[in-house]
């Protein structure tokens, strides 16, 4: 059996505010398979977009390990870590973190540039990919020219360009109106289809997590 995708073991955190320690996540252990689709969901506080930031590597544990996959990444580099997640995982957030003074083409490209592909590979993987999230026709105009929903899909196509084993999304259809909201679920499950690549998935939206393969829920810090 291969490697999951994530997986976490005995995963805590906790912040200091003062002199005052405050427990976030507790004893998390969770893992995500190829192809695999999870939402997770919780009350606003409930530590969810902390314990997405420890899964991707973006933030350190108080106790336990990740491994993003097979490797267990507190035991590499910082660098080796960027190129860890640069190749294996996607991030998408409520807001789309587009750079304004770019192009979606040019926004596309950041990652594969990043890890040092050539340029005109770079765009073209990237217009490739643009073309697959339906905005064939908008490639050129930056994140103030388009609407909230293709800011979103260029932000899906950013995290996909790089052929990520997993996707993280943090209220990913959090800043868009139902329609849209569904239209980037429904694009997401195609993709995760045509590309089998994993999904997790952090949302107060029950009706668009139930889309999902499995439905975990973090409440008091624990994940149920």
């Amino acid at each position: 059996m291969s490697n999951p995708v994530i997986e976490c073991k005995h995963l805590s955190k906790t912040f200091q505010e003062g002199s005052l320690n405050v427990p976030v996540l507790t004893d998390v252990n969770f893992s995500v398979g190829e192809g695999e689709r999870i939402a997770i969901i919780g009350s606003s506080g409930a530590g969810k977009s902390t314990l997405l930031h420890l899964l991707g590597g973006l933030d350190t544990p108080t106790n336990g390990e990740v491994y993003i996959a097979g490797n267990n990444i507190s035991s590499l580099s910082e660098n080796a870590r960027s190129r860890l997640r640069n190749h294996t995982l996607g991030f998408v957030y409520q807001f789309h973190h587009l750079l304004p003074e770019f192009t979606a083409l040019e926004n596309v490209s950041m990652p594969l540039l990043i890890r040092g592909d050539e340029v005109s590979k770079a765009r073209q993987k990237a217009e490739t990919m643009l073309n697959r999230v339906g905005l064939s026709g908008r490639i050129h105009h930056k994140p103030s020219e388009l609407s909230g929903g293709e800011r979103q899909r260029t932000a899906m196509a950013r995290a996909l360009v790089i052929e990520p084993r997993c996707v993280l999304a943090d209220e990913p259809t959090g800043n868009l109106d139902h329609k849209t909201a569904d239209q980037i679920y429904a694009l997401m499950l195609e993709l995760n289809q045509d590309m089998k690549t994993s999904f997790i998935v952090v949302t107060h939206e029950l009706r668009l997590a139930e889309r999902m393969d499995k439905i975990l829920k973090l409440e008091d810090g624990v994940l149920q």
